[in-house]
């Protein structure tokens, strides 16, 4: 156990810095926009990349390199992709209506508890 979390915490490290490396990177190719475009670029190339892996890794019997590269590496370079998995996880099990509420609750309620927290916290700071 504690051998998995360890690659899971270094797949993270690399890739909250990849993350981070992408979107200066972004920055300094296309300048400041009003779109988020780093945060966007990585969900979608996350987004693809977790696609990739599950299919090889499922094809290859490479599965136990699921730790390192989906919930770290990837996990760490885009909570995003491992959404988009488990949205499409359901959509083929046939729960196409669990799928559409897992995606609303997931990002209505995701952005709620962001402001919530911030509502909650400059009363704290300001």
């Amino acid at each position: 156990m504690i051998q998995t979390v360890s690659l899971v915490a270094l797949g993270g490290a690399i890739g909250a810095s990849l993350r981070y490396l992408a979107g200066v990177a972004i920055l300094r190719l296309i300048g400041q926009q009003a779109m988020p475009l780093g945060v966007i670029t990585v969900n979608i190339v996350g987004s693809f990349l977790m696609g990739v892996f599950v299919s090889a890794a499922a094809q290859k019997g490479l599965t136990h390199y699921a730790p390192f590269v989906m919930t770290g590496i990837l996990g760490g370079f885009t909570t995003f992709s491992s959404f988009s998995l488990e949205t499409i996880t359901l959509f083929e099990r046939g729960e196409t209506g669990l799928a559409a509420l897992y995606v609303l609750l997931s990002v209505a309620v995701s952005i709620g508890a962001l402001a919530f927290g911030m509502f909650l916290t400059k009363g704290l700071w300001a």
